[in-house]
């Protein structure tokens, strides 16, 4: 038998104790973390207990206790969030993938609750409602004082039951009173696939649900099948949702073994590495670009980053958001009607980069045991910058709405006229040779007495007040505001010649969505979109494309 070596054992006796004395110590860490916890769980109560049985006023005890939780997590992330059962709608339509309904988008125009369109093969469209429908009651409920998500709560519901809608419909001096039998209304993920060119293909994401993977990989293969070689992804103004469905879309795009994503939390069912587990469906030659902006959220983010860190893809857009916290959601009195979604770990990709940006907490709460690096790099060596949210590699800002425009948008201006201007046309091209259409539009402008703010307007107007409250009696002080009012108001009487081809652009745009439907709508929209534009031009430039996957010599100036 060989003799044991002293030296090992020595060794060996030294581990042993040093692990005894971590346990000892981590024993007592929790031993003094449950003690904290315990002395501080006492406080609340008290401090709860005597308000309710002291306070001057009989408290609602249940309004005072949700109260209480929502102060509680105030200073925290803003989506660590007390839910009860409505409030947690949202959550069930993404997990699910659909919800009980009748398939109507709803929107505002005017301050009145209006059909912007319904859902293809659902009971509104099978029933005859049709963009542009005010609904003026729910179940005879008038909406005027309901919000949007008063309105969508009321109108949603069981399968198998019925609603009435109490709708007004130009033309019409009447209401017309639709009784929809409620069905599944499947979420549509992908509201937009197609062919740009005889190689480009777009695919428009708006949120990250159960359907998306499936959406998504149903698109592509289409798009291969007409011969595209290059894909072009939009994923602004995504705020994100399923964490899996992100990784669902990962495992199609980037080769199977590679990181796609790490989670890191305080609980060891925090602490996760997610790995491609498939081969992609889109092959290694065909060029991918992603669209983002500051609209752009959580999964969007997961999506961008690991396709920039693994060089893949092209960014192009905007920096991103900068939702990088994971949320788990816990029951909290058994019966699935409260719970609590809290912020149990953060999003890191392939290059170490945390996707949240600084500043979603009240630093005095947190213990900080370590501090993000700011530089990374990717899978091929390039310098990418850290610190919250994607920045893209093609940074393409859209340009800023015109005041006139601006304002005919937030009236639902556009999408009235091009409701009512409808019945003027058989067909849609009908209204592309319409010399009277601009015309027409102006007078049903003017009819609105629009309150145009045009650039400096509004501090002008403080100022005013401001300065004129010192002296309201220097004349010469009134001349000069009055000498400046009038330039205002003559500079605003020539917007809607300046903005003439801008108004008339989103006009069609209303048109051709309410007479030929959503599909044509985005096909007109992206054709002169810029963001759209200079990805599809860099992904047929091969010198951009691939020299953008290349180390630059001052990567290390960040």
């Amino acid at each position: 038998m060989k003799p044991y070596n002293k030296k090992f054992i020595r060794i060996s006796v030294l581990s042993i104790a040093v692990i005894a004395i971590s346990l000892f110590s981590l024993a007592l860490t929790k031993s003094d973390v449950y003690r904290e916890l315990a002395r501080s769980q006492r406080l609340i109560n008290e401090v709860y207990k005597s308000l309710i049985t002291r306070y001057a006023d009989r408290l609602d005890t249940e309004k005072f206790t949700k109260t209480v939780i929502n102060n509680i997590l105030d200073d925290l992330d803003p989506y660590t969030v007390y839910m009860e059962e409505d409030e947690k709608e949202g959550l069930d339509l993404l997990t699910r993938g659909k919800y009980g309904g009748v398939g109507i988008n709803l929107g505002e125009r005017d301050k009145k609750l209006t059909v912007i369109s319904p859902i293809d093969d659902s009971p509104a469209k099978h029933k005859g409602i049709i963009a542009g429908d005010i609904i003026i009651k729910i179940d005879g409920s008038p909406t005027a004082e309901m919000s949007l998500d008063d309105a969508a709560s009321h109108i949603r519901g069981p399968k198998g039951t019925d609603v009435t809608l109490s709708i007004k419909r130009f033309g019409n001096e009447q209401l017309i009173d639709f009784v929809l039998t409620r069905d599944d209304i499947t979420v549509k993920d992908v509201t937009y696939a197609g062919m740009m060119d005889n190689e480009t293909g777009y695919i428009r994401l708006t949120r990250f649900s159960k359907n998306s993977g499936p959406e998504l990989r149903s698109s592509i293969l289409n798009l291969q099948r007409d011969n595209a070689r290059r894909i072009i992804i939009d994923l602004r103004d995504n705020p994100g949702g399923l964490l899996q469905s992100a990784i669902e879309i990962l495992d199609m795009i980037i080769q199977k073994g590679d990181l796609l994503l790490s989670t890191k939390g305080r609980l060891a069912e925090a602490n996760k590495q997610y790995v491609a587990r498939k081969k992609p469906i889109i092959e290694d030659d065909v060029k991918i670009a992603i669209l983002i902006n500051e609209g752009s959220a959580s999964a969007s983010e997961i999506i961008a980053g690991a396709v920039q860190d693994l060089d893949r893809g092209v960014i192009v857009g905007t920096s991103s958001f900068g939702k990088g916290l994971v949320q788990s959601v816990y029951g909290l009195d058994g019966s699935g009607k409260r719970s609590l979604k809290v912020t149990t770990a953060k999003y890191y990709i392939p290059s170490g980069r945390l996707i949240q940006k600084p500043g979603y907490i009240n630093d005095e709460l947190v213990v900080r045991e370590d501090k993000e690096d700011s530089i990374f790099v990717t899978v091929g060596g390039r310098t990418v910058k850290g610190g919250g949210g994607i920045t893209p590699d093609y940074e393409v800002v859209m340009p800023k709405s015109k005041p006139l425009l601006l304002e005919c948008w937030r009236k639902g201006l556009f999408f009235s006229f091009a409701q009512e201007r409808q019945h003027k046309y058989d067909i849609y091209e009908d209204a592309l040779i319409d010399l009277d259409l601009m015309t027409d539009f102006k007078v049903f402008i003017d009819d609105h007495e629009l309150d145009v703010i045009t650039d400096g307007e509004k501090q002008f107007r403080e100022a005013r007040t401001k300065i004129t409250a010192l002296d309201s009696t220097n004349m010469d002080l009134t001349h000069a505001f009055d000498f400046v009012e009038t330039f205002i108001i003559s500079r605003e009487a020539t917007l809607f010649d300046e903005e003439k081809d801008d108004l008339r652009r989103r006009l069609l745009l209303e048109l051709v969505g309410i007479m030929k439907g959503t599909d044509f709508r985005v096909e007109e929209s992206i054709k002169d979109d810029p963001v759209v534009t200079k990805a599809k031009e860099i992904l047929q430039d091969p010198v951009a494309y691939s020299g953008l996957f290349e180390p630059k010599d001052n990567d290390q100036s960040f």
